[in-house]
């Protein structure tokens, strides 16, 4: 009995050290696994200190920033240039853009109106004068809309009168109408001369307040001028601008004014020819 308690004690107490042991040997690979773990945090912690300064994060976010730059409007563009430019001058220049281009497109489409197919107007009056109806040929060029329509009117108003007083009539009224195609053209040129004035003034502004900044400061250095040339520069250029924008629409009114001119003239000789030859003049 007694050795089988003594036997069942040095199990026990075996079996007790062997738990003991392994609970040892467990804790010691916890410490040594939690002493190796932190070496690895400290050593990626380095290498990440290490790597951030070789591959730093601004030039990114630099990088993300231009597109965004790149991405803007013509329109925040042309604003932002405005408002740097000092206002007091390019609200100057805005405004003689928007006159001017008012002018402009009012010319436009009163010259496109003022357009007529002055072949098929000349064979209505050449039908109608066939049969001696002067009275009909009338009443079609005052139904037709334009200057040319006009001036065949005075014409065939002044039949009776002979060949040279139709004539006088077509030129006498063809000046008036040639005055009223060109209403509005001389406007349109005060502003072609204005606008770039107006820039070239606010140059001359933006360089004397270079030159304020530089004696006040008494050091000629880039900061000091800048602010003055920049003024001096977008000014200018927003000048050149407009006055070339309304440069290009004051060709293309006066080159249609020509070609209503040109065909003017083209049917009040034609409309004397025609009516000579259907003996509307009376002797």
């Amino acid at each position: 009995m007694r050795k089988l308690i003594a036997l069942l004690l040095v199990l026990g107490f075996a079996v007790s050290s062997g738990n003991f042991v392994y609970a040892q040997d467990a804790d010691a690979d916890a410490e040594a696994e939690g002493e190796a773990t932190e070496q690895m945090e400290d050593t990626t912690a380095a290498e990440e200190a290490e790597v951030e300064p070789m591959a730093p994060e601004e030039p990114a976010a630099e990088e993300e920033a231009a597109p965004s730059t790149e991405d803007q409007s013509g329109y925040q563009i042309l604003k932002k240039y405005f408002i740097d430019g000092d206002w007091r001058f390019m609200s100057f220049v805005l405004v003689c853009l928007i006159l001017g281009l008012a002018f402009c497109i009012e010319r436009i489409i009163t010259l496109n109106i003022a357009t007529t197919n002055t072949d098929k107007l000349l064979q209505r009056i050449d039908d109608h004068l066939k049969s001696g109806d002067v009275q009909g040929a009338m009443e079609v060029c005052k139904s037709t809309q334009g200057p040319t329509a006009s001036i065949l009117y005075e014409g065939l108003k002044n039949a009776d009168d002979g060949p040279e007083a139709v004539e006088k009539a077509i030129v006498s009224y063809g000046s008036v109408q040639m005055g009223l195609l060109e209403r509005g053209l001389v406007w349109i040129s005060l502003f072609i001369a204005i606008a770039p004035m107006l820039g070239f003034m606010g140059t001359v502004i933006g360089m004397i307040q270079a030159f304020d900044r530089i004696e006040a400061v008494g050091d000629l250095s880039p900061a000091v001028v800048a602010g003055g040339i920049k003024v001096a520069l977008l000014t200018t250029v927003f000048g050149l601008i407009s006055a070339i924008i309304l440069q290009v629409f004051y060709n293309y009114i006066v080159s249609k004014i020509d070609g209503i001119v040109n065909k003017m003239e083209d049917a009040s000789i034609a409309l004397v020819d025609i009516m000579a030859s259907n003996n509307i003049f009376k002797q």
